[in-house]
């Protein structure tokens, strides 16, 4: 059956193109007789705070849509991914990292952006690593890129890849090869945390039985590693939409470390739900 989510995390208010992305993926559950996920992506617990997740349930509840209950948490679920981080690490796929954003940085000798921030630091040498355990110092899991490569072997490196019904930033359709080396050897578990976003996301697609990940274009470089991630578990792989942009109208788009009017002043100011639907095509 079709299957797909909206996963915001509570780090802020609801905007504009969260209320977008949220009616283009219960639109598509409805048109395909499918299900309709909401899921509360809060691994963060410096950033992700209560009163915000339940501002997510009161915005979406204003804007009408409706969704499969229980709502899975993924703070309540870290030692699942603590599984599975130690499944990556018993078959070598993962190396602990001492070293912070500024030390990859000064290593590197300047800061990448984008797709271009590939970053592969490698093990720590292992004494050096012993010394580093012993002194205590938190570290982050890494999936090493050369390890995951060896384990698939050529043929299967050279052939992942992901269906891609929407549209990437530059026009990118249908069957496109997945190249996880543009994202380096991302973090799949954080000092702070159990776990990081590409791993917390793709885990919960598989158990959750996701079909369709429906979700802004911002997020399309992000799925070459998430792909990589799921064929080193076996995990289904899913289809992609991946969805244009609200922009303001000075042509940014909606964000919340902009400050970008939230569902609640919308809402407070006078505005409906059935006027927001028309303004942005719903």
């Amino acid at each position: 059956m079709f299957a797909t989510r909206f996963a915001p995390s509570p780090t802020g208010r609801l905007h504009k193109g969260h209320a977008f992305s949220a009616l283009t993926a219960r639109q598509a559950a409805s048109e395909a007789g499918g299900r309709f996920v909401l899921r509360i992506e809060d691994i963060d617990p410096t950033r992700c705070k209560p009163a915000f997740e339940d501002g997510i349930y009161e915005d979406l509840q204003w804007l009408g849509l409706d969704w499969e209950h229980s709502v899975r948490r993924q703070s309540d679920h870290l030692d699942d991914y603590a599984g599975a981080v130690e499944n990556l690490r018993q078959r070598g796929l993962v190396y602990r990292c001492f070293r912070t954003r500024k030390e990859i940085l000064d290593t590197i000798g300047h800061a990448p952006h984008g797709a271009a921030e590939a970053v592969r630091p490698g093990p720590h040498p292992q004494d050096e690593e012993a010394e580093l355990l012993r002194a205590g110092r938190p570290f982050a899991w890494r999936l090493s890129l050369d390890a995951a490569r060896d384990t698939l072997g050529g043929a299967a490196w050279d052939s992942l890849s992901f269906f891609e019904e929407g549209q990437g930033p530059q026009g990118e359709i249908g069957r496109i090869k997945a190249r996880p080396e543009t994202a380096g050897d991302v973090v799949l578990a954080r000092k702070d945390a159990g776990a990081a976003y590409h791993l917390a996301a793709v885990h919960d697609d598989a158990l959750q039985g996701m079909t369709h990940i429906i979700r802004g274009v911002d997020l399309f470089e992000a799925t070459h590693i998430q792909r990589l991630i799921q064929s080193l578990f076996g995990w289904p792989e899913p289809i992609y939409r991946h969805h244009r942009l609200l922009t303001s109208p000075d042509g940014r788009r909606y964000a919340k470390r902009d400050g970008s009017v939230t569902l609640q002043a919308l809402r407070e100011g006078g505005m409906t739900a059935e006027d927001l639907r028309a303004e942005i095509g719903f």
